[in-house]
């Protein structure tokens, strides 16, 4: 995708919008009933559907009432228009770059008797979204521009994202960045991924992130700890809620909402950004918009996949 780049002229001022840089992902996800048996088979019910951390928060911002929001992914051609299509369905204006050399992401979510997932991942097209892709037309009327973390995992599309949050900054529009993953955080090292994610206004990380990232072991000491680095920071804890810190102190915390049967954890936290971006875009302060985030967060575990239940598959994902 090549847009022009903008000009010399004064900025537009920010707006109401959502833009979301990250990833689209086919996700497979595999419920089983019962563990896993080493070398030979489980019974399991499998579903492919659209996902990818940046797109779930896209869609569920929609859905927690942000009505611009656009997203940037890069995909594979052999599932663009899949993606696009369900993007598009969920309200969500889709910036899709075409790899027609790599596939889009694949992850394999393995989802246990208690909704909890572990993911295999195939980072397929995600990590060579580049620079060239991004144009600073693309925060026109925007007034949030997130980042997913997978973004930083890798230096093509790490480029990409500081282009995106410099851009950002310069037209005085916040940002937000979600770790995304403590595996990856973790290979790619906290101090790094601190110093990349430096200016952004807002830090989403879940609890596992936060301890990964300060070596604290609680949540609400890492929270307070990262908000002497970023302005802003809710620390998600599943079925804890979230803890919000600013300024290095605890200001907040938000009870989850209950869920009587919960069915696949997968993209609970994506919901979370979604819903919170979305409250903080319409007005709403922190602790506010916390309580949204759980609200979304509790209704994405009682679906399959990442997306909001309203989202259904017109046709099969191309193999």
């Amino acid at each position: 995708m090549n847009l022009p780049r903008a000009g010399s002229g004064a900025a537009p001022a920010p707006g109401r919008g959502l833009l979301v840089v990250g990833d689209v992902v086919t996700d497979v996800v595999a419920l089983h009933g019962s563990p896993l048996v080493h070398g030979t088979d489980t019974a399991a019910r499998i579903r492919s559907v659209p996902g990818g951390a940046g797109a779930n928060v896209a869609c569920w911002a929609v859905r927690s009432g942000c009505r611009d929001v656009a997203l940037l992914a890069r995909a594979g051609a052999e599932s663009a228009d899949w993606h696009r299509e369900a993007l598009e369905r969920a309200g969500v204006r889709a910036l899709l770059a075409v790899d027609d050399e790599v596939a889009t992401a694949t992850v394999i979510a393995l989802v246990d008797a208690a909704a909890e997932r572990t993911f295999l991942t195939d980072s397929g097209a995600v990590l060579r979204l580049t620079a060239e892709d991004f144009a600073p037309p693309m925060l026109d009327g925007m007034g949030w521009l997130h980042l997913s973390g997978y973004l930083l995992f890798a230096a093509t599309s790490r480029a990409a994202a500081l282009l995106a949050l410099e851009t950002a900054r310069e037209r005085g529009i916040p940002v937000s960045v979600d770790p995304a993953s403590a595996g990856f955080l973790a290979e790619l090292g906290p101090k790094r991924f601190l110093e990349y994610a430096e200016g952004a206004e807002l830090l989403l990380p879940n609890a596992d992130e936060a301890r990964l990232l300060t070596g604290l072991p609680e949540p609400a000491e890492a929270a307070a700890e990262l908000s002497r680095t970023f302005p802003r920071v809710v620390v998600t804890l599943g079925g804890g809620g979230a803890v919000v810190a600013a300024g290095g102190r605890v200001t907040g915390r938000v009870g989850a909402r209950p869920v009587t049967v919960p069915v696949d954890s997968t993209g609970a936290g994506d919901a979370f950004t979604g819903g919170f971006l979305a409250a903080v875009l319409a007005g709403a302060d922190d602790r506010t918009a916390a309580a949204e985030g759980c609200r979304a967060g509790a209704e994405a575990v009682t679906t399959v996949g990442g997306r909001p239940p309203a989202w259904s598959p017109r046709r099969r994902p191309p193999a």
